[in-house]
């Protein structure tokens, strides 16, 4: 042969003259790994002479693996946002978030940049001389309130005792459903609800929930009366939040329809 076509990875087909007569269908890529293992040798050596190499034996080249810093816990990553960020802030806004999160919803869209002593600085000035509106008055409150928009809320009224619709009795009706809702920021409709009546069952109001003393919300209710007597006990209906509801005040027709 008269030539030679190889290296050390990809390697062709030679012909009689020794010219490569197609190419590799394949080629391996490498990539650098950085891995880091914290060993200790389960046989320590001995005490050697001052400038003198050590007198290794095979025993003195088994280690026993004491952490793999892969394995590790990461510590979150403090980043700055570039823009609003839904449930967590608003441009310039410091933020601590988990390494995962920050390098693909964060970092590699342009939504934010690291918390660096001349990044922080940069961002503090162009805030300054921005008007800062934040369009909620906190990260989470845009979540808040697409959740309590889609919320029914099941309002379990007493079927023996007299009863008038309540702050309150809203308050008790979404702790049991997962909220925490102060009396105050509770809007009852202007027309006041009374029972027991039965006339009333299944049938649906809007309140007003008002978020961090700034955003409002209207929730959708439903009135179910209870008894404590098992025999007096209404039928249980199934999902009832996916079935069509009357509207308890006839003037919130059009309301309920758009909402569905």
């Amino acid at each position: 042969m008269t030539g030679y076509c190889a290296s050390r990875l990809v390697t062709g087909v030679l012909g009689w003259n020794g010219h490569c007569l197609r190419a590799p269908s394949t080629v391996p890529l490498i990539l650098q790994i950085r891995n880091t293992f914290i060993l200790q040798r389960r046989t320590p050596p001995g005490l050697t002479k001052k400038n003198k190499r050590p007198k290794l034996r095979s025993r003195h080249y088994v280690y026993d693996l004491v952490e793999d810093t892969n394995l590790r816990k990461q510590e979150n990553l403090n980043v700055i946002l570039t823009s609003y960020v839904q449930g967590l802030g608003v441009k310039g806004d410091r933020v601590s978030v988990k390494p995962k999160l920050a390098y693909e919803k964060l970092l590699l869209p342009g939504l934010a940049v690291y918390a660096t002593r001349e990044n922080v600085k940069m961002y503090e000035e162009s805030v300054d001389k921005e008007e800062k509106t934040p369009a909620f008055s906190s990260a989470s409150v845009e979540r808040t309130v697409g959740i309590l928009s889609r919320q029914i809320l099941a309002v379990v009224m007493n079927l023996e005792t007299e009863w008038t619709l309540q702050p309150w009795h809203l308050r008790i009706s979404f702790r049991k459903a997962g909220f925490i809702v102060p009396e105050y920021a509770i809007e009852l409709p202007e027309e006041p609800i009374k029972g027991p009546n039965l006339d009333l069952e299944g049938k649906e109001f809007k309140i007003t929930v008002t978020i961090n003393k700034s955003e409002t919300v209207p929730v959708r209710c439903r009135i179910h009366h209870w008894s404590t007597n098992p025999g007096d006990r209404l039928p249980y209906v199934q999902d009832h939040w996916q079935q069509t509801a009357e509207p308890l005040f006839p003037d919130n027709q059009k309301s309920f329809q758009s909402d569905q």
